[in-house]
């Protein structure tokens, strides 16, 4: 009786997998040419002087191209001098924008969240940003911050006296450096706050009405009921927007393209150019792999000592 018990659940076994495998398959290929191999082959790359002409050879150069990003750091015009410069641009992304698009997309969702009508139009209407084309809504940006006085922008703060003359905002180090935060804030932080306002349905009412027994005031029951209502949340938008900021390219490339000399530019727009426009894959790669190392370990951080996604 046991052998034949054994037979069938076996043979019940066999068929489950024989049922699952194929979308198993699926995956793992998809997986193994569009993840896997790519990465591999990256890796490959960064060890090489790697060309794509036909017939070339891929010299093999060791840790050469890991070197060049750390030698001369503090040498003006060098390599690692630019990269460095654009690792550091990422670092104030994440500092400026993801604080930026957290409080906005909080304060908003706790906003349209307290109204009794119209919920869904503000929804819409702040999400549009967030779908609307990357080129387009630079150009938009574009065009507000032109250097002329006839700009949006120029035109308004001088208008109020804040300046005196038209400022070339895309043409300085820190102007523009604001625009690109800038364009990152607006364009992100209506997808923070749908997020945060799904998260705020997931509180009970009954915490808010035991507040308000107690005397509790609006603010106090923000800050004590609210804030850590939604803490997973919070955690959740935390890592992926520290993900996202380390991985600008798209607005940089559209409104600056790391100009002027490279001051403005990002660690993904850094490699872009140096793989594309001067050829040097092998060392492109390798400067990708170490941004994605850095990535890698602050999320592991994040997930370690913010304790996202565990209970107190």
């Amino acid at each position: 009786m046991r052998e034949q018990s054994f037979s069938r659940r076996f043979k019940k076994g066999i068929r489950e997998w024989i049922s699952v495998i194929p979308f198993l398959l699926i995956g793992t290929v998809l997986f193994i040419l569009f993840v896997l191999y790519p990465q591999i082959k990256n890796i490959y790359i960064s060890f090489t002087n790697y060309s794509i002409m036909p017939g070339a050879k891929n010299e093999f150069v060791g840790l050469a191209n890991y070197r060049k990003i750390f030698t001369d750091i503090h040498v003006k015009g060098s390599d690692a001098y630019f990269f460095w410069m654009a690792f550091r641009n990422n670092i104030l992304a994440i500092l400026i924008t993801v604080p930026g698009q957290l409080i906005l997309g909080l304060l908003v969702a706790v906003f349209i969240h307290n109204l009794r009508f119209g919920k869904n139009i503000y929804k819409i209407l702040l999400y549009i940003a967030v779908i609307c084309d990357w080129v387009v809504f630079c150009n938009i940006v574009d065009y507000i911050f032109q250097p002329d006085s006839g700009s949006l922008v120029n035109y308004i703060l001088t208008s109020i006296g804040i300046l005196k003359q038209p400022v070339s905002w895309l043409k300085n180090t820190w102007t523009a450096n604001f625009v690109i935060w800038f364009c990152s804030i607006w364009k992100g932080f209506g997808w923070v706050m749908i997020i945060y306002t799904a998260g705020l349905q997931g509180i009970p009412m009954d915490r808010y009405e035991a507040a308000k027994v107690d005397g509790a005031n609006n603010v106090q029951m923000f800050w004590y009921i609210t804030v850590p209502g939604l803490k997973a949340t919070t955690f959740y938008l935390l890592i992926n927007l520290i993900n996202g900021a380390m991985n600008i390219f798209i607005q940089v490339f559209l409104l600056t393209k790391g100009d002027p000399i490279g001051t403005t530019d990002v660690v993904m727009d850094y490699v872009y150019r140096r793989a594309f426009n001067y050829f040097e894959f092998g060392y492109a790669a390798s400067c990708g792999l170490v941004m994605g190392g850095v990535v890698f370990i602050l999320s592991m951080f994040l997930k370690k000592y913010l304790r996202y996604g565990q209970d107190e």
